[in-house]
């Protein structure tokens, strides 16, 4: 069983987060006009067909969109500013080639500063299948080995609102499987917007599913019990149809 990690006493209240507006590079569009709300605690779905807009939305919401123009608000449901509660996993894994693996999952506190609790950061590389490979560097990790290792250095920055671009789309299924399992019990009760192209995955992991086009965003009801729900389930089945079936008309 994958044991949760104690969310952090500075963090013990997840926002929701939003985003209202467009976003623009050099007054072409590339986001919106659109509204899209990620409720506090809970673990959102986002699909879409490509260049919609999915990665630019995390992008404002992590504070990376240098070079952007926000014709819009990001916003927290509490108010208060987003700058320091917020880890992203990007599409890419951005490990550093120099820095051996456990270094790469604690760059954040050492470039904060902080103690890098060197301790966690292998009891997190043993979760995700990396614990004898802490010391190599990610030239001598395959694909799925480095984006286990950013999920991994994700994981550790602790943070109560947390943003997936594409976190599993390297690995194999069973690897897969067992990394969505991972890190739903890890992010219980975070909230996380968690953008995918996998219908099954958006079936098996959507506590709440939003589909987002160049039209906007429709919200699909999640269904068949508590996620992370069984691949193989009828309901899993039938809302991995229905997702497909939106996507296509969609494209």
């Amino acid at each position: 069983m994958n044991r949760a990690l104690p969310l952090a006493a500075a963090h013990a209240v997840p926002p929701a987060i939003g985003f209202s507006g467009r976003v623009l590079a050099g007054g072409r569009v590339l986001l919106g006009p659109v509204h899209i709300r990620a409720e506090a605690g809970c673990w959102t779905c986002l699909l879409g067909p490509s260049g919609v807009g999915k990665s630019t939305l995390l992008h404002c919401f992590s504070g990376l969109a240098e070079g952007l123009c926000i014709d819009g608000a990001v916003t927290a449901g509490d108010g208060r500013p987003l700058a320091g509660r917020i880890a992203l996993m990007a599409q890419s894994d951005g490990l550093l080639p120099w820095l051996s693996l456990i270094d790469n999952v604690t760059i954040g506190a050492r470039l904060r500063g902080q103690p890098r609790g060197r301790d966690r950061a292998r009891a997190l590389l043993d979760r995700v299948g990396l614990g004898g490979l802490a010391g190599r560097k990610p030239h001598a990790l395959s694909g799925g080995q480095r984006q286990r290792a950013a999920l991994a250095r994700t994981l550790y920055e602790d943070r109560p609102v947390v943003l997936l671009d594409e976190p599993f789309s390297a690995l194999d299924v069973a690897n897969r499987a067992r990394m969505q399992d991972l890190a739903a019990a890890q992010l219980l009760g975070r909230t996380v917007l968690h953008v995918t192209h996998d219908p099954a995955e958006a079936a098996r992991m959507g506590e709440r599913i939003a589909i987002l086009t160049a039209r906007g965003v429709e919200w699909i009801e999640a269904g068949g019990g508590a996620a992370p729900r069984a691949p193989d389930r009828a309901e899993v089945l039938e809302m991995t149809g229905r997702l497909t079936r939106r996507l296509l008309e969609a494209a």
